[in-house]
């Protein structure tokens, strides 16, 4: 059974100050603004194709989403911010006694 340990490099990659390569950055970004502006200039790229599917998705979301992982899935700055200060404010619910029907509490018959 193979074990995997983990390398100097491959610990590098979730170091706080790793950088993605910039010539696959560069073509990502690119590649989305081009997508964004093709989406947004060329009606015929707003529907599908039985080819390909849907345009959108190909020219604008893949290359979102593809940027995003270059980058790990972190969160912007602003949302992170954003998400830590939601907070409880006041003690927690506590849940009712049960009131028992007015039935329940006569007496039974011998």
């Amino acid at each position: 059974m193979p074990t995997w340990s983990p390398t100097r490099a491959a610990l590098a990659l979730s170091l706080p100050g790793h950088r993605p390569d910039p010539a696959l950055e560069a073509l990502l970004r690119r590649w989305l603004l081009l997508g964004l502006l093709a989406v947004a200039l060329v009606p015929a790229l707003r529907g599908s194709s039985a080819w390909l599917g849907w345009w959108p998705m190909w020219l604008v979301a893949m290359p979102a989403v593809a940027w995003w992982a270059l980058h790990r899935f972190r969160l912007p700055a602003r949302l992170k911010a954003g998400l830590g200060r939601r907070s409880r404010r006041g003690a927690q619910a506590r849940r009712r006694a049960r009131r028992t029907p007015a039935a329940a509490v006569l007496p039974r018959a011998a």
